[in-house]
């Protein structure tokens, strides 16, 4: 079978790069597509969006270069698809409650027919076709919850919670799609197929059982459902619950605290830290008492001590400083907005959303940075008696690496201004 990769030129705003780019589960988008698709294809073929699909009278199957979707979803469309023998489309119902509240949400790449939403995905079993039949998938959504609070800070709806697809696809419109990527159709997906599978299966259990007691551990904290990668140096006093995957080469600290989270090669993660329902990215460093809560940080990263993270998206190479703290909770029960596929801010149907920080951006210490607030890529902020609190989107002409290279400038051409107002003249 062919496959038609549509390219999709847009950049994803803050990261200034196109979803393909992206790192997702660790994995850049691009590969992780190739991935998936394998078993299915045996070529493919670039071109850009609305161009005319190749004539080639054959199986082809083809998709948006800013789609992600898991392996159950993709063997059902293909499946379904194939038995049909006719051409398709992933479709979508509002009446879906994943598709509804997380990936509808501050997207442009669906197209509305009736009541449904149209994905970039084709299945074409002689070629290209004019039409194709909407191809319903039940996504077999459950509802998880991840926080228990009072219900005057939930504005009045009580347990905060996710509706976790076992089965999804989201197109990635905005820096938000890349959190709901890697967090609610990513990790806790992954947590609701094995609990499924738990439930289904006497000899998973009893494999689990088997293997706990054997390596005198807890259940959740076994081989069976902590992976770890080769050479890999784990303090006797670390806190590990599954599922979770930690890669080649990493170190992971006293006290430490993970749980259900993927841990790329080469990282690592400090005394005291915290990593929750996050992703962390190749090569990146923890100090100590780092603190994630559902966050996805990029290749190369670093999150400073004291600094803690809830629902937030870093990009690589970047930096964040000691202390800061990313808020995800509007005080006033105003509803959380953030930027769509068209760089508008609109509704993000979300009751607590966190920040978005670029590429190789520097972040320094002590800032409080508002819900749902992004960074651009390359930019410096250097906290101030002006400024500790981020209350707005930082673009690249805000960055104080500007300001502070104007005025070392101006020390190199008026030295004795500044010496006469430093006192040493």
């Amino acid at each position: 079978m062919i496959k038609v990769i549509l390219r999709d030129g847009r950049h994803v705003r803050p990261f200034n790069e196109p979803a393909r780019d992206l790192r997702i589960r660790n994995q850049p988008l691009w590969l992780l597509q190739r991935d998936l698709f394998a078993p299915f294809t045996t070529r493919e073929i670039e071109q850009p969006v609305g161009s005319p699909l190749p004539d080639i009278r054959e199986p082809m199957i083809v998709h948006r270069d800013n789609l992600v979707l898991d392996q159950p979803y993709l063997a059902a469309f293909m499946d379904t698809a194939a038995r049909r023998g006719r051409p398709c489309r992933a479709a979508f119902s509002k009446n879906d409650p994943s598709f509804r509240e997380h990936a509808l949400p501050l997207s442009t790449s669906y197209t509305r027919a009736g009541n449904l939403h149209l994905a970039d995905l084709w299945y074409f079993p002689d070629g290209p076709a004019p039409e194709a039949d909407p191809l319903l998938i039940d996504t077999q959504h459950v509802e998880a919850g991840y926080y228990r609070v009072p219900t005057y800070m939930a504005q009045e709806q009580g347990d905060l919670t996710f509706q976790v697809p076992k089965r999804g696809l989201v197109a990635i419109d905005s820096w938000v799609h890349v959190y709901v990527a890697d967090i609610i159709y990513g990790l806790w997906s992954r947590g609701a197929r094995f609990e499924e599978r738990l439930s289904r299966s006497a000899i998973f259990k009893l494999r689990i059982l088997w293997r706990a007691m054997l390596e005198g551990k807890q259940v959740l904290e076994c081989s069976e459902v902590v992976q770890v990668g080769r050479n890999c140096t784990i303090d006797p006093t670390a806190v590990i619950h599954g599922p979770t995957t930690i890669g080649d080469n990493c170190t992971i600290g006293a006290g430490a605290v993970i749980e259900n989270s993927t841990i790329g090669d080469n990282v690592n993660i400090s005394q005291g830290c915290q990593v929750m329902l996050s992703v962390v990215g190749d090569g990146c460093f923890l100090p100590f008492r780092a603190a994630l809560f559902l966050t996805s940080m990029m290749e190369n990263s670093m999150v400073a001590q004291n600094a803690c993270l809830q629902s937030c998206v870093v990009g690589r190479n970047t930096f964040i400083g000691a202390g800061t703290t990313f808020t995800d909770f509007n005080l006033i029960p105003t509803p959380i907005r953030a930027r769509d596929g068209n760089d508008l801010l609109a509704p993000a149907e979300a009751p607590v959303l966190g920040g978005c920080i670029g590429h190789n951006c520097r972040i320094g210490s002590g800032l409080v940075i508002y819900p749902a607030r992004t960074v651009e890529s390359d930019v410096v902020l250097i906290p101030s008696s002006s400024r500790r609190i981020v209350d707005h989107d930082v673009t690249y002409e805000e960055s104080d690496h500007h300001r502070t290279r104007v005025a070392h400038l101006h020390r190199r051409l008026y030295p004795r201004r500044h010496e006469v107002a430093e006192g040493r003249w």
